[in-house]
């Protein structure tokens, strides 16, 4: 029941169009296979906590189709988004067993899994579209990110997005002085809560399905997210502001359960490794196109949307040299710097 529920409660948030009454019924309805799975030698089960009405979601139904068809129904990939096998930290512990053989984590969980993860996360660092398609395809930079989980039986597939992090908010931040009065949400990632802490704001750690209600209650004031994430999710209704930060991208990681990975013949662990590269590259250019359909919608709809003085961007960046060097640290401070040369401070 507290599955169901919780699926009722997202999918209530994450629609952004009127539904048919079968959609009503089951949220996913269009997302069905068009195959019979049934008869596949190896299943992947793939969980995802968000809506596939975002693109970087999607690329799991996208994944699934091209997988099945490219191994000639071998493998089917049973993808189960809009969190029906929970939590993110419910299921890194699920795919840590194999009981879940995949995740697309957001990026902010994935840190909870491996500290260089958090490299993503860390503010303006790998900040824009360009400096993430560079990260991706630079195998120096790459390369130990993909193997950075190895310890905990897990490789780091690939990632899609969902776009560029600001501050949604109930009344206009325009200043860092307005963001004192904020009360953020912020995700359950150590990233995160280091960066607040260093940039001196107000800030509470909420699992997104609480969110809804406590920003149409008052108890948080401001969201830090995506334009994409809030627009669709109707975030946008109640927090009619959105500073753009652009202090990360938000993605999501693909990690896969190594001994499950190992297990499968050589040929169809290069064609389903081949085709996750494929579609999250297709993916992560769809993002981009998404991202200005969003904020166009968004901005149709009033939603202001604002830039911050570049001053206060400098202090933003200022107050996380401390949180950088302490990530450095966990991540490996020659690796870090290699990263921030590479995509330039």
């Amino acid at each position: 029941m507290k599955k169901l529920f919780t699926l009722i409660l997202l999918a209530a948030f994450c629609v952004p169009t009127l539904l048919t009454a079968a959609e009503k019924e089951d949220p996913l309805a269009a997302w069905k296979p068009k195959f019979d799975p049934s008869g596949a030698e190896y299943t992947y089960i793939l969980s995802n906590i968000s809506h596939p009405v975002i693109e970087g979601v999607a690329a799991g139904y996208r994944i699934r189709d091209k997988v099945w068809e490219k191994t000639n129904g071998r493998i089917y990939v049973d993808y189960r988004p809009l969190a029906q096998l929970g939590g993110e930290k419910d299921v890194i512990s699920k795919l840590k067993l194999g009981a879940v053989q995949g995740m697309l984590s957001s990026s902010v969980a994935a840190a909870n899994v491996a500290d260089r993860l958090g490299v993503v996360n860390l503010p303006y660092v790998v900040d824009t579209f360009d400096k993430l398609d560079t990260f991706r395809n630079d195998p120096a930079l790459w390369e130990p990110f993909a193997t950075a989980a190895l310890q905990s039986g897990i490789v780091v597939a690939d990632v899609t997005g969902y776009g560029p992090y600001g501050w949604a908010t109930t009344t206009p931040v325009r200043t860092l002085s307005d963001a004192k009065g904020i009360n953020f949400r912020i995700a359950e990632a150590p990233v995160n809560t280091d960066s607040y802490k260093a940039w001196g704001l107000k800030f509470t750690v909420m699992p997104w399905p609480d969110v809804p209600q406590a920003l149409q209650t008052g108890v948080i004031t401001g969201l830090d997210h995506t334009a994409i994430v809030c627009n669709i999710t109707k975030k946008f209704t109640i927090a009619k502001n959105f500073t753009q930060l652009n202090y990360a991208q938000g993605l999501f990681v693909h990690l896969v359960n190594k001994r499950w990975l190992d297990k499968l013949p050589e040929d169809l662990r290069t064609t389903f490794l081949e085709v996750i590269t494929e579609e999250s590259a297709a993916t992560r250019e769809l993002t981009k196109k998404q991202f200005d359909v969003q904020v166009a919608a968004a901005k149709e709809a009033g939603v202001e949307f604002i830039e911050l003085p570049e001053s206060d961007i400098a202090q933003l960046k200022k107050l996380s040299e401390p949180v950088l060097e302490k990530w450095g640290q966990k991540i490996g401070p020659d690796y870090l710097a290699k990263v921030r040369q590479t995509l330039g401070k």
